[in-house]
């Protein structure tokens, strides 16, 4: 699967555009990376078990746009974005979306 923030892909034509695709996740902080962020905050630099936390969650939600899109019968989504919203203290949506497409090599 193509995956790419511009509206072509170098090298494809799109021959049909399926429509929006989207994975979303939403996560908790848990008192066990809590405890180590505050200490790294009060010696500074960055929060490694946020880091990865966020990591972990903007993978998950790109799969399960992957999943949508393929589902569909694209093999490529063009345009993506991401966004995250605070859904309550401590927890977070980290939200993917983009366009599924159709594309082949150009001639």
């Amino acid at each position: 699967m193509i995956i790419t923030t511009s509206e072509q892909v170098i090298g494809k034509r799109i021959i049909k555009t399926l429509g929006l695709v989207k994975g979303n996740t939403v996560r908790a902080r848990n008192i066990g990376r809590d405890i180590a962020a505050v200490l790294r905050a009060i010696a500074g630099g960055e929060i490694m078990e946020y880091t990865k936390l966020i990591a972990e969650s903007r993978e998950q939600a790109i799969d399960r746009m992957v999943e949508s899109a393929t589902s569909i019968g694209a093999n490529a989504i063009v345009q993506v974005r991401f966004g995250t919203s605070a859904i309550m203290t401590g927890t977070a949506e980290l939200l993917v979306y983009g366009t599924a497409v159709v594309v082949e090599s150009e001639k």
